[in-house]
């Protein structure tokens, strides 16, 4: 059998160990993927472990495995697709994160790979799609990279949550339920869901402001029954550049905790256009924060009266 071996690399203002994390930490890739829109770890063994990423191509929405090997001390992480698609009979590689100096790194992508039979045309369709890949796929984890490392500081998260007498299944239920929202939610003018593939879910929703304005909004959304509904935001307002979140319900002995978990990072550029010349980086995330804890606590407030009314 014939293994193609090949390496590209690029130059990223950031430290090695800052570019290293981003990587490594899998909760960070739909920061600095923009395809990526959820990954979970579904397996941890000492330094190996098993991914299942949720991801967007060619606008569809499509979720693969696969295996990963860190190391922190080499800076270096193994990858080996589980089940290759077609012409492809194996697929792996590695990064190798190398520092230059202080504030900046290489990063070196290199792959190995089959083709079914060891067919020259598939051979060569493979080349063609991970030269074009890896070179894109570097560049877009350049630009992410350095941004999401320049932006950690005005990155921030926070959750709401409500305790529900009630069960988690009815809880979840609602939230699923998106396509109702106009029907059971105020805030809600109109919304479209659509869910071809199950458990991934594309939503956009008409939401009418205190002030009385309408802001569309579209979200990626996979869903895990009947505990957690993860998301990201992938039409954004002025004064965000990202916003991920999820849903969780857990049983207690008190009742079921719903909680609302937002990731935000703020877009700095337009905080004096939208907020006028003397807003500051802390009026914006306040204003962010409440607008969305808004939302979220309403939500939450009436899927806690439908599971109530339920039990």
């Amino acid at each position: 059998m014939t293994t193609r071996e090949v390496e590209h690399e690029i130059t990223i203002a950031a430290p090695a160990p800052a570019v290293y994390r981003l990587l490594a930490e899998v909760t960070n890739w739909p920061r600095i993927f923009p395809p990526t829109i959820h990954v979970d770890q579904v397996e941890r063994n000492g330094s190996e472990e098993r991914i299942r990423i949720w991801a967007t191509a060619n606008g569809e929405a499509k979720n693969w495995t696969s295996y990963r090997d860190l190391d922190p001390v080499g800076l270096r992480i193994t990858f080996r697709q589980e089940i290759p698609a077609p012409p492809v009979a194996a697929m792996g590689g590695t990064w190798i994160i190398e520092p230059l100096g202080e504030n900046a790194s290489r990063v070196r992508l290199l792959h190995d790979y089959r083709a079914i039979d060891d067919d020259p045309h598939d051979l060569l369709w493979i080349d063609q799609a991970v030269d074009r890949n890896s070179r894109s796929e570097l560049a877009a984890l350049k630009e992410n990279v350095e941004f999401a490392h320049a932006a950690e500081e005005v990155t921030f998260s926070f959750e709401d949550t409500v305790l529900v007498d009630g069960s988690a299944k009815d809880v979840y239920a609602f939230i699923n339920e998106a396509h109702l929202w106009s029907e059971r939610l105020p805030h809600v003018a109109t919304v479209r869901l659509e869910e071809t593939t199950p458990g991934l879910q594309t939503l956009e929703m008409d939401t009418r402001a205190k002030d009385g304005s309408v802001h569309t909004t579209k979200s990626y959304r996979v869903t895990f029954p009947h505990h957690r509904i993860t998301y990201k935001q992938v039409t954004l307002p002025a004064l965000m550049t990202l916003h991920t979140g999820h849903w969780t319900f857990t049983d207690t002995d008190e009742g079921v905790t719903a909680t609302s978990q937002h990731t935000v990072t703020l877009n700095t550029d337009n905080i004096h256009t939208v907020l006028g010349p003397r807003a500051t980086v802390t009026d914006a995330r306040q204003y962010v924060h409440t607008a969305l804890s808004t939302n979220s606590r309403a939500t939450l407030t009436h899927a806690k009266a439908y599971a109530e009314s339920r039990r």
